[in-house]
Formats: C-alpha cells, sequence, structure tokens
C-alpha cells in the first residue's frame, strides 16, 4: 500500500517567508544624477528664463585709411591674409583708445556709464556682487560690455556695445565712434604741428633774413644818396668815354689846323677845350676809383649786401618750397576714420540666448557625470576585484 501524502493549499505561513521593507522614493533616486546634472540644470533653467535680463547690442562699423591709401597689390592682398596690413596698424590705434581708460573716461563724460548698466540681474549688472564700484572695478567690468575687432580681409574694424536698453547701447556706441573720430583729427593736427611747424619757422627766419638784407641796402642808399652805385660807375665810364672820344676828335681838329695854319688863332681855343675835356676825364676816373671817397668802395660794399639778399630770396624759396611740400605730404598721410555701418538702434535683445545656454549646462553637466559614473565604475570593479 501507498503511504497517504497530505498536500497543504492554504497561504504559506509567515514564518517560513522573507519579505524586506520596501526602500523610500526618495531613495531610489540616482542622486549622483540629481546633484551634477538635475540641481544645475534647475538652477539655470531658473536664472536663463526668468531672472537674466535681456541684453541689447548695438554694432557698428568703420574703417581708418589715408586718402592717398590705393587698392592693395596681390602681395598686400597675401600678406593681408595671413593677418599683415598697413592700415590695421592705424585701425589698432582707435582700438585701443576705445577699450582703454581715456575711451571710458570720455564716455562718462557724456553718460552715467554705471547707471547705465545697473538695472539688471545680479549676474550680469554692475557691479555684481564681487566686484567693486572703484573708477577701476567699472573699466574691468565694462570690457564684458564691449567688443572691437578687426576682419583682416575687408579691412573693416567692428564695434559693439552692449547694454540692458537698446537706445543707451546705441548712444555709447555712438561715443565711443566720435571719441576715435577725434582720437585720428588729434594725431592728424599733432602730426601736421610737427612736420609744418619746423618748415614754417625756417620760412620766417628766411623772411626776416631777407627783411634786413633790404633794410640794410635801404640804408647804404640813403646813407651814400644813389640807388646803384654800379650802374653810377657804368654811367662815370661811359661818360669818360666820350669825353675821350670828345678829345680825340679834338686833337684830331688841331692837328688839320696846325698844318695849315700853324698861327691860326683856333689852336688855343682847341688847346683849352682839349685840357678842360682832360680835366673832366680826370674827374670821373677819381669819383669811379682811386680815393677813399670814390665809387669803387661802396660798389664792394652794396654787392655784398646785393648778395646778401639774393641769398635770402633763394632761401625764402626753398624754404617756402619745403613748406608746400610738408602741408602737401602731412595732407596725403592724414588718416581718416570713416563709417560704414553707423551704430544700429537694435529693436530686440540678442542675448541671452536662454535655451542654447540652457542645453549647455545640461551638456556639461552630463559630461561631468557621465565621466564621473565611469571612474565610480572603474573604482568599484578594481574592489570587487
Amino acid at each position: 500500500m501507498s503511504e497517504a501524502k497530505i498536500n497543504y493549499l492554504g497561504p504559506m505561513p509567515k514564518a517560513l517567508t522573507y519579505e524586506g521593507k520596501a526602500r523610500p522614493w526618495w531613495r531610489r533616486l540616482p542622486l549622483g544624477f540629481l546633484a551634477v546634472v538635475a540641481l544645475p540644470t534647475l538652477i539655470a533653467a531658473v536664472y536663463f528664463l526668468i531672472i537674466a535680463s535681456p541684453v541689447y547690442t548695438s554694432e557698428a562699423r568703420f574703417v581708418v585709411r589715408a586718402p592717398s591709401q590705393s587698392t592693395p597689390s596681390s602681395l598686400g592682398m597675401a600678406l593681408q591674409g595671413v593677418g599683415i596690413s598697413s592700415g590695421s596698424t592705424d585701425s589698432f590705434i582707435v582700438h585701443e583708445y576705445i577699450s582703454s581708460r581715456d575711451g571710458l573716461r570720455d564716455l562718462s563724460r557724456r553718460h552715467d556709464v554705471a547707471s547705465i548698466l545697473a538695472p539688471a540681474d545680479f549676474l550680469s549688472r554692475y557691479p555684481r556682487p564681487w566686484e567693486s564700484s572703484s573708477s577701476e572695478g567699472l573699466y574691468k567690468a565694462f570690457q564684458r560690455y564691449l567688443t572691437v575687432g578687426y576682419d583682416s580681409t575687408t579691412g573693416l574694424s567692428t564695434l559693439r556695445v552692449r547694454a540692458f536698453r537698446a537706445r543707451d547701447a546705441q548712444a555709447m556706441a555712438e561715443t565711443l565712434l566720435t571719441g576715435g573720430e577725434s582720437l585720428v583729427n588729434r594725431l592728424n593736427e599733432r602730426s601736421t604741428t610737427d612736420a609744418v611747424a619746423e618748415a614754417q619757422r625756417a620760412q620766417a627766419q628766411a623772411r626776416e633774413r631777407l627783411s634786413t638784407a633790404q633794410q640794410q641796402i635801404t640804408a647804404f642808399r640813403n646813407r651814400e644818396s644813389f640807388i646803384d652805385p654800379a650802374l653810377s660807375a657804368r654811367e662815370g665810364s661811359e661818360l669818360i668815354g666820350t669825353l675821350r672820344a670828345g678829345v680825340a676828335q679834338l686833337r684830331a681838329e688841331r692837328a688839320q689846323i696846325a698844318g695849315e695854319a700853324p698861327n691860326s688863332p683856333q689852336l688855343p681855343l682847341i688847346d683849352s677845350r682839349i685840357e678842360a675835356l682832360n680835366s673832366q676825364i680826370e674827374s670821373e676816373r677819381a669819383s669811379i676809383a682811386g680815393n677813399s671817397g670814390s665809387l669803387a668802395p661802396n660798389i664792394g660794399t652794396y654787392e655784398d649786401l646785393v648778395r646778401q639778399r639774393e641769398f635770402a630770396e633763394e632761401e625764402l624759396a626753398l624754404a617756402t618750397t619745403a613748406l608746400l611740400t610738408a602741408e602737401q605730404e602731412t595732407q596725403r598721410q592724414a588718416l581718416y576714420l570713416e563709417r560704414v555701418v553707423s551704430p544700429s538702434l537694435p529693436d530686440e535683445p540678442n542675448l541671452p540666448r536662454r535655451w542654447f545656454e540652457l542645453l549647455k549646462v545640461f551638456l556639461s553637466a552630463m559630461l561631468v557625470y557621465g565621466l564621473g559614473w565611469l571612474v565610480w565604475a572603474g573604482v568599484r570593479e578594481h574592489r570587487q576585484a
């Protein structure tokens, strides 16, 4: 006979089973994911979607060049392609001014920059909680709202100014651009002053020397009572020549009369005329040269004065030419800031890019979390081994 079997079909007694307590729901959450990914993303979402202030950007484009600047050659274009350009140096002067303390000081004379940058959230405004409200702090903070760059391909410079109101951004960009124009004008004025001043001094000195030489000639003429001693000497020489011709003619006439009539009463008259002419010739010769009162010393003095005047005239002509050349050269090398695009008035904010910034925070947090998870998995595997 087979033994009887008893089958129990009822519920299992609790004594024969083990039921663990269910973990609370907060323990089942991945705390590392929450701390590294969820919490930063939530904070970023609150900031960028609710707190972050809208930022307006005013943009302007300009070029700094000389009027004689021509189209660059193929070599010049190649050099521009690697960032080497003759006009870039002039543009960088304006760039440095715009981003310098002088540019901010000129801007602060027309606008209350600190007040313009104040009405915003605590991370965008000036001053932020950790920033100083001094002039140095304002200068450092203003660099966050300013961007100026140079495009070596087109030769254009771009100025961007950000603010929390559209008109404030446009006004500050306009003031900075006007300050850059004033800087270029000051550089041109200084260059003109330095280049032309020396030529003007040389011209003034030459004009003064010419005036002095002319005054000396005038004083000589007034003192000696004639205009040109050389001309007077030539006139005296011509008179002596005429007198000698008259003497020669009288002597020929006397010889003819003496040959025909040796006792002619005309001979004494002719002799007296010849003697008078000879006396006049000697007097004219004495007035030209031969004593301290003659024209010869005065001619030398006068010729020295005339040569000094001629030298002064030549010097004045050269100085005038040098002045004209310097003025033309400074005009040729003068710089001009030309506005290609005036500061714009933005009609909507372009910053912050809320969803893009939020996505960056999320992806960055996910990357950190993934790297941390891999490190932790490697540590656990190492411990189990």
